[in-house]
């Protein structure tokens, strides 16, 4: 299930707020949320809430004893125990088939080929147990004394299929002891509906244009017609995540957790290093805090470190070499602002730096989207113009002049038109009856509710981009 779908909007979700406010205590209100997150885990694949409990209650036990044997060898032994089980797991399921496929590539050989259903949220889940071990085992946090509560913030649904990546230590005083109000159900709902528009009204149909000119016959296109399908995915990619990542909070929110953003308007960055602090935030902060400093972050051997940083961004995003072609690409242009072109874009103007960082993202995009190398060269060639004969495509300005006011939309959304607006109106409102501010607030839920349900109603292409990572 996801929540993007109207049995979600309609059943799922208005079920689990009836049940869950139906109890005033916490403990009973947590029970509630285990039972709906093992609903809404097990609504597709039902055999995988089997390796969540695995992993959560080694985890469970592994934190306890971390915490009993602080600072002893047998701490270690038991962060070791951890990684080994659940990187292994994740190395089982995510990336046994391209390591074995590269293997008979150059040995020649013809093992066979492992193929497992990668279950969802995997990747967020493992990452989310491996922050909790190691901030327990730094002293960073306290273990989680209930096994069920540990279960709950491993399985916590709003969060475990696309993120962001919840640690533990940010929301365990709210695991024990959280409450509800007004203001936090309605703020919730309106991060959510928020979230559920930006991915039904502006992602799903930059998809459906960019899939028109990137899955089809590739050396049929324009120069024109490449960029445009780059630039829709570029739309497209951002408005589902971040739409998603926006339902989650809102998800979180409904229920009295304060999860931290996960998208800071990437795309008015004016450089790589800026892009990363504002895309996927939760992510490049677990990198950081787990992978970069451990290594030595910018003391030694600071290049190295970033690199094999970007190396393993690119591969947590899928087992795939366009993956990590991405991810150091990007490594790549973050060494070269340390180095020295981030001094040199300090002094052009501010327009100048902006087009440097979205044409590369675009291109990044790109890399992102085609796992058949074949492809990705043929479509790089198309969009700089190598072996194409024609650089127009009338049929482009023909699909922008009728969708003009939908592109309008999209371009400025990127930008923190919104939030400016929220606040110029909650100050106004608020200053005259918080009551009018909560009816202004239900009126546009109901308003994009109205219109998400419609589009969702008459599309069938309502796909998730990050569903399996």
């Amino acid at each position: 299930m996801v929540f993007a779908n109207l049995v979600f909007i309609y059943l799922f979700l208005p079920l689990n707020l009836i049940f869950y406010f139906l109890f005033k205590n916490t403990a009973y209100r947590n029970v509630v949320l285990i039972v709906f997150s093992v609903l809404f885990y097990s609504w597709g694949e039902p055999v995988w809430i089997f390796l969540l409990i695995l992993s959560s209650t080694l985890d469970y036990c592994n934190g306890r004893m971390i915490e009993h044997f602080a600072g002893r060898w047998q701490a270690k032994a038991f962060v070791a125990c951890s990684l080994l089980v659940n990187f292994g797991l994740l190395g089982t399921f995510k990336y046994s088939g391209f390591l074995v496929e590269n293997i008979n590539a150059l040995l020649g050989t013809a093992m066979p080929v492992p193929s497992f259903m990668l279950p969802i949220g995997i990747s967020f889940y493992t990452f989310q147990t491996t922050s909790y071990i190691i901030d327990v085992y730094r002293g960073d946090t306290k273990a989680q004394k209930n096994p069920l509560y540990y279960f709950m913030y491993l399985s916590l649904y709003s969060q475990l299929v696309a993120g962001p990546v919840v640690r533990y230590a940010d929301i365990a005083r709210e695991i024990n002891h959280r409450t509800t109000s007004m203001t936090d159900l309605a703020e919730g709902i309106t991060r959510f509906m928020i979230g559920l528009a930006k991915k039904v009204v502006i992602a799903n149909v930059a998809g459906s244009f960019a899939g028109k000119y990137m899955d089809g016959d590739i050396s049929s296109l324009t120069v024109s017609a490449a960029w445009f399908g780059a630039v829709m995915f570029t739309l497209q990619i951002y408005y589902d995540f971040s739409g998603y990542s926006d339902m989650a909070i809102g998800l979180g929110r409904m229920f009295g957790f304060h999860f931290r953003e996960n998208f800071n308007y990437p795309y008015i960055a004016c450089s790589a290093t800026e892009f990363w602090r504002r895309w996927h935030i939760s992510l490049s902060s677990f990198f950081r805090d787990y992978v970069y400093i451990p290594l030595g972050g910018n003391r030694k051997h600071q290049y190295f470190n970033l690199l094999v940083v970007w190396f393993c961004t690119g591969l947590w995003h899928g087992a795939s070499w366009n993956f990590i072609l991405w991810g150091l690409y990007y490594g790549l242009f973050i060494c070269l602002e340390k180095l020295f072109l981030g001094k040199t874009l300090e002094k052009l103007p501010r327009i100048c730096r902006h087009i440097y960082l979205l044409l590369i993202t675009v291109i990044g995009w790109v890399i992102f989207y085609f796992v058949d190398m074949g492809r990705l060269g043929q479509y790089l060639k198309a969009m700089f113009g190598i072996g194409i004969d024609k650089l127009w495509d009338s049929h482009i300005q023909i699909t922008i002049m009728n969708n003009i006011f939908w592109f309008l939309l999209a371009i400025l959304f990127c930008m923190p038109v919104v939030a400016k607006l929220k606040r110029f109106i909650s100050q106004r409102l608020s200053s005259i009856n918080i009551s009018a501010l909560l009816f202004c607030q239900s009126f546009m839920n109901v308003i994009l509710l109205l219109v998400c349900t419609a589009m969702l109603v008459g599309q069938s292409y309502n796909p998730f981009l990050y569903f399996r990572f």
